[in-house]
């Protein structure tokens, strides 16, 4: 019994040793016959180095003036409405500001005893304290929106210097797929990603 064994262990690795020996052969002969006709093609696409701080880079040229990290990042199209939506809001800003200090100096006249302002006889007194009132709140209000889209305009500078260096590139893909499961008979849906290296 032993005998058995120790021959079927010997038949085996005879076999195997004679199959790495056939395979080496064939690996240097397959080498020698194509390293003249080998010709060598590079099909990869290069990516263009990312860069970590050009979404800090542009973060800061847009605190430091509105509008430069759009520029650094080359969307020169957002420019313009950042300065439009920080133009009109600082403008409402200054109109409600110069109104309130009407309503005010307004108010302070008719507490000092004089009659000669601009409202008298169409406001009374309590209705200059509620114009201060909505004018100061939508003064607030208007400065709020002003700082609102100073920082928009920040985080939007950063998030497209990000996107900038997001791979879009061919090596890289995700695409849905069906397939039919032959088990139960049902259709099986999924996504495969891919990426080449």
């Amino acid at each position: 019994m032993v005998n058995k064994y120790a021959i079927t262990v010997l038949f085996i690795w005879i076999f195997s040793c004679l199959t790495w020996a056939q395979n080496t052969e064939n690996n240097k002969r397959s080498e020698a016959e194509t390293t003249d006709d080998l010709v060598v093609t590079s099909s990869q696409i290069t990516s263009n180095p990312i860069d970590p701080l050009a979404p800090a880079r542009a973060a800061f040229y847009s605190a430091v003036l509105p509008g430069l990290g759009q520029a650094y990042n080359k969307k020169y199209w957002k420019i313009p409405i950042v300065y439009a939506g920080l133009g009109i809001s600082v403008y409402f800003y200054i109109d409600n500001n110069k109104e309130y200090k009407r309503y005010r100096g307004a108010y302070k006249r008719r507490l000092a005893g004089f009659t000669d302002d601009e409202f008298y006889g169409t406001i009374n007194d309590d209705g200059l304290r509620e114009a201060q009132k909505t004018l100061s709140r939508n003064r607030e209000i208007s400065l709020l929106v002003t700082i609102g889209i100073y920082a928009l305009n920040i985080i939007d500078a950063n998030v497209d210097a990000h996107l900038l260096q997001y791979n879009v590139d061919d090596n890289l893909s995700l695409a849905p797929h069906y397939k039919l499961n032959e088990f139960d008979n049902t259709g099986d849906l999924g996504i495969t990603i891919n990426y080449k290296f």
